[in-house]
């Protein structure tokens, strides 16, 4: 049983909103997964590519995605949320190219500005983003992957100033399948003359879910969600647009491990179980009797969760560090111990010490944490 109310954060002499969680009580029932914010963000970043009004379904309405939103409006763009959800759109007013600092800083995904910016109107002009604290996030493949396109860089007071008024299409070869840099890339090389092409390209579904976005504003991009993806650039963007956000496999994970902890029952519909197959796998490993179907996904925890030797966080299609946190807590009401290997961010094992003040069992070393189960 959860309710919001207000707790008193004594070190900072005020009330803050907080979650009363009381526990003991199985998860049960049937619940709509909403869409990803992992795929919103860069969704309505691209948004700015067209001149028109753009229309975007299964939206979620998140704190980041108002916040891009904001960030939308100071540029020019009007929008509105409509009674069913929908996101309506209509960026024919915009024409600044500089982005909000204040805005900017709260929020790592304005990072996605560059590209659709860059796209526009040939120029961009942003600062270092912001966003939660969980390791060091350079933007450098973001910057040496425009700059491939022929895009000019430069920083002054704090400000990243780029021109791209002679973007060419180029092979780009990433160091890492950085997903951010990945879309960056494909947005900016949809107004590059020629084709580019992304190698070590990030692979995860959200990239899937933008190369779906683009084609619809009449860009020509393929291989999204493999490791080589081809944007032919140079292509008119169409004055209208629509587009389903895809649904959410960290929102659904999230859901399927609080049922298993629990044991309990739930059924999950809007979902796509072939973006899930790591989750599941760990899932299944515990116990849990998993039904798949085309777009739904019933778990039935078991009394005690079974151990989970090993989890490694690895670029999709390996296990995604987004879920770390909730296998973590798993872990700690499982049998056995389980190695949890953080190879994505190297300081997000944060949740652990506030798991240990609830009688959670566990050691840390750099990026490893052994969490040895303890009966519920």
């Amino acid at each position: 049983m959860c309710r919001i109310g207000k707790a008193w954060a004594a070190g900072e002499e005020r009330w803050m909103a907080a979650f009363m969680v009381e526990g003991g009580y199985p998860l049960y029932g049937s619940q709509r997964v909403s869409g990803a914010k992992n795929a919103a963000l860069p969704i309505l970043a691209a948004a700015l590519i067209c001149p028109g009004q753009v229309r975007l379904y299964d939206c979620p309405r998140l704190r980041d995605v108002e916040n891009m939103l904001a960030i939308l409006r100071e540029l020019g763009a009007d929008y509105r949320w409509e009674t069913d959800g929908t996101l309506w759109l209509d960026m024919a007013a915009t024409s600044a190219y500089t982005m909000p600092q204040r805005i900017s800083k709260e929020i790592r995904s304005s990072i996605f500005m560059l590209g659709p910016l860059l796209a526009r109107f040939g120029r961009a002009v942003c600062t270092y983003p912001g966003g939660c604290e969980i390791g060091n996030r350079p933007i450098d493949l973001h910057l040496s992957g425009l700059n491939a396109l022929g895009v000019s860089i430069r920083e002054q007071g704090g400000l990243i100033l780029c021109d791209g008024s002679h973007m060419q299409g180029a092979e780009i070869h990433l160091d890492y399948p950085s997903v951010g840099a990945t879309e960056n890339i494909m947005m900016a090389a949809v107004a590059a003359q020629g084709e580019t092409y992304i190698r070590n390209a990030a692979r995860e579904p959200e990239t899937e879910d933008l190369q779906s976005f683009l084609n619809a504003l009449g860009c020509d991009v393929t291989g999204a969600g493999t490791s080589n993806i081809r944007v032919r650039g140079g292509t008119t963007a169409k004055s209208t647009a629509e587009h389903t956000i895809m649904p959410d496999r960290i929102v659904a994970g999230t859901l399927l491990c609080g049922a298993a902890i629990t044991g309990g029952e739930v059924e999950l519909h809007n979902v796509r179980p072939q973006h899930m197959g790591s989750m599941l796998s760990k899932l299944r490993e515990t116990g849990c009797k998993i039904d798949c179907r085309e777009d739904a996904i019933l778990l039935r925890g078991p009394e005690r969760l079974q151990e989970i030797k090993l989890i490694e966080t690895l670029p999709y299609p390996g296990f995604p560090t987004d879920m770390q946190a909730q296998f973590f807590a798993l872990a700690t009401v499982a049998q056995g111990a389980c190695m949890i290997v953080e190879n994505v961010f190297e300081n997000r094992f944060k949740h652990g010490p506030e798991l240990m003040r609830m009688g959670a069992v566990y050691t840390q070393k750099d990026r490893t944490a052994v969490i040895r189960g303890v009966e519920g």
